[in-house]
């Protein structure tokens, strides 16, 4: 099954919770000592990730800030989205299909120089003091039809129901609320953060049973198609 991943194209490895711990996907791995860490720096994960077909790029941010797309400097959001796609280029990641802003926080200025350079964003939710004003009519008619999924001005907005697969969630009920998710609507991102499933590194096998789980259903259900962000750039999938 295809498996989309959020790449960060040059993560910063000091970043800090609210609660001024580590991030997980910091305190969950070994990195390199330096203040910022392209991708391309880790030619043991790109060939890894290139080697396997069934994965796909969507640009997460730059450097995974806290709240990095939530500014209002145009030319900082466009800077830092041209600098990533040219880091995740140069790692030889070059099937990027969608992008997703690191904590789901966009400013109306990073919605814009987003969809300059993307046909697919990803989010948690969607806000109208956070979509842009030309955008509001479409934002409107998806409240109104109390749609997950929209579209404006040629672009698609997907938008998830929360982290299912996660260690903040019940396991015995997990299983359940994917099933629940999926059947519920034509189209479900699903999303899972890796270093959910290592906390402190070290593999979580109960969760990770879980995730096995939930393959084992989605492959064994004929009526259901996993499908990537470029299915859906390209028209292939129907968002509403």
């Amino acid at each position: 099954m295809a498996v989309s991943l959020a790449t960060i194209p040059e993560v910063r490895t000091d970043v800090r919770t609210a609660d001024g711990l580590l991030e997980g996907y910091l305190s969950s791995g070994i990195g390199p000592d330096v203040p910022l860490a392209p991708i391309g720096l880790n030619r043991r994960l790109v060939d890894y990730i290139r080697s396997e077909r069934g994965y796909h790029i969507a640009q997460h941010g730059c450097h995974h800030d806290i709240f990095e797309f939530g500014g209002t400097d145009s030319c900082e959001l466009a800077r830092r989205l041209d600098w990533g796609a040219r880091l995740l280029g140069e790692a030889g990641l070059m099937r990027v299909e969608a992008f997703v802003a690191p904590y789901d926080r966009f400013s109306p200025a990073a919605f814009i120089e987003v969809a300059a350079r993307f046909d697919v964003i990803s989010s948690g939710w969607f806000e109208v003091g956070r979509v842009p004003v030309r955008w509001w009519a479409s934002y409107a008619l998806k409240k109104l039809r109390r749609h997950r999924h929209w579209s404006a001005g040629g672009h698609h907005l997907l938008s998830h129901p929360g982290c299912l697969l996660s260690f903040k969630r019940p396991r015995g009920t997990m299983l359940e609320s994917v099933r629940r998710a999926v059947e519920s609507t034509s189209l479900t991102v699903l999303v899972s953060h890796w270093w959910e499933f290592y906390p402190l590194g070290v593999p979580d096998d109960e969760l990770i049973g879980v995730m096995h789980e939930v393959a084992d259903w989605l492959s064994s259900r004929k009526d259901i198609r996993v499908v990537t962000f470029g299915a859906v750039a390209s028209g292939g999938v129907p968002v509403n």
